[in-house]
């Protein structure tokens, strides 16, 4: 079933289609992709059915969070990528909400394959927190064994909903290393702002503070940083941004269809198509090249991917915002709701500071493509 709107700058009708019809399965890899294997298809598959029972998926935040922790994380980052693409298309918000989730799970297997053994529970909802803030520091100590963590802890998205997370605090005056931290001990309170976010309003991300609450390391100093999953990480947010932005190019196929529909529209189409395409095959690429494994450069090529994605998706919000004009963003809740949540999700893309850092990794001599 299509939603139709009136566009009030031009009386045009066009029509769109919902979130209630959602994009095919597979929607980022080819139907035929020999990268998704029988398990894969079917956690994928099964992922998806959970999140359409959802009544109000990404708005209904428990109903949301139950179903994240429903989810069997697939093993292949190809299927993890389609997962997360395929859930953004339907909602960005409950994207973002399973992608840390899948995230941790995915921390906790690389340090067990590691020979990293954190006794913790993996059963609940799991955040990542490890952004770093000016003015604010969490740091650990350990006594008798014990290790406590003490301090603020800025950017810990849905901190007051989530059961655990895994948490990077300062050992020392230049080591970071990462822990297991339980959301619900006393010792950690969950701040319900500053957050007056448009987009994702219900994915606060605020500080916590957390005065003598036991962490459980998982790894040794340096650990998070250095492991492959930290670069394969940061591709599965662009593939939720690409996701996110498939609706768009869906919107602006369906008013270059239309009766009235001029040179310009198809132009707008175009340009947010060829885009996106771009974006899948580099996501596609990358997931390939990651699944394989012993990929050089593994941070580079992360970094050029996210980078790519995160240009197409503003590609196709500006090119959705000049076709449609203000129409859907008065009258279509679910389209207005979709553009507000990726502008403020895609700002995780560094921008300038991240080509400034590709920049520096192809002048010291890596090239590799």
């Amino acid at each position: 079933m299509s939603r139709i709107w009136a566009d009030p700058t031009t009386s045009r009708k066009l029509t769109r289609v919902t979130d209630g019809d959602h994009p095919r399965f597979p929607l980022l890899l080819p139907p035929d992709t020999a990268d998704l294997g029988p398990t894969d298809r079917d956690d994928v598959r099964a992922a998806l059915e959970g999140a359409d029972a959802v009544a109000d998926l990404g708005t209904d935040l428990a109903a949301t969070l139950a179903w994240v922790t429903s989810v069997n994380r697939p093993r292949s980052l190809a299927a993890t990528w389609e997962l997360l693409a395929s859930v953004a298309a339907r909602d960005v918000a409950a994207a973002r909400i399973l992608e840390p989730h899948l995230d941790a799970r995915a921390i906790l297997d690389e340090a067990a394959a590691a020979g990293i053994a954190p006794d913790v529970d993996p059963r609940g909802s799991w955040g990542v927190f490890a952004a770093e803030g000016p003015g604010v520091r969490l740091t650990a100590t350990q006594d008798a064994g014990t290790w406590t963590l003490h301090g603020t802890k800025p950017w810990c998205s849905l901190a007051a909903d989530l059961d655990r997370a895994l948490v990077t605090a300062w050992v020392d005056d230049e080591h970071r290393q990462l822990f297991a931290l339980d959301l619900r001990d006393p010792a950690v309170s969950a701040r319900s702002g500053p957050w007056h976010a448009r987009g994702l309003d219900r994915v606060v991300s605020a500080p916590i503070d957390v005065d003598g609450a036991v962490g459980v390391p998982v790894g040794d100093p340096g650990w998070y940083l250095r492991r492959p999953g930290f670069a394969h990480g940061g591709v599965g947010v662009a593939a939720c941004w690409w996701g996110g932005a498939v609706p768009l190019r869906d919107a602006l196929a369906a008013a270059a269809a239309g009766e009235r529909a001029d040179q310009l529209s198809r132009v707008h189409l175009g340009r947010a198509d060829v885009a996106l395409w771009a974006a899948r095959a580099v996501l596609v690429e990358t997931a390939t090249v990651f699944d394989a494994g012993g990929a050089a450069s593994e941070g580079l090529r992360a970094n050029r991917a996210r980078t790519l994605v995160a240009d197409a998706v503003e590609t196709a919000i500006a090119e959705a915002a000049h076709a449609l004009g203000p129409g859907p963003l008065v009258a279509d809740e679910a389209h207005a709701r979709r553009i507000a949540d990726l502008q403020v999700y895609v700002r995780q893309h560094h921008a300038d500071r991240d080509l400034a850092r590709i920049g520096a990794d192809v002048a010291a001599g890596d090239t590799a493509w």
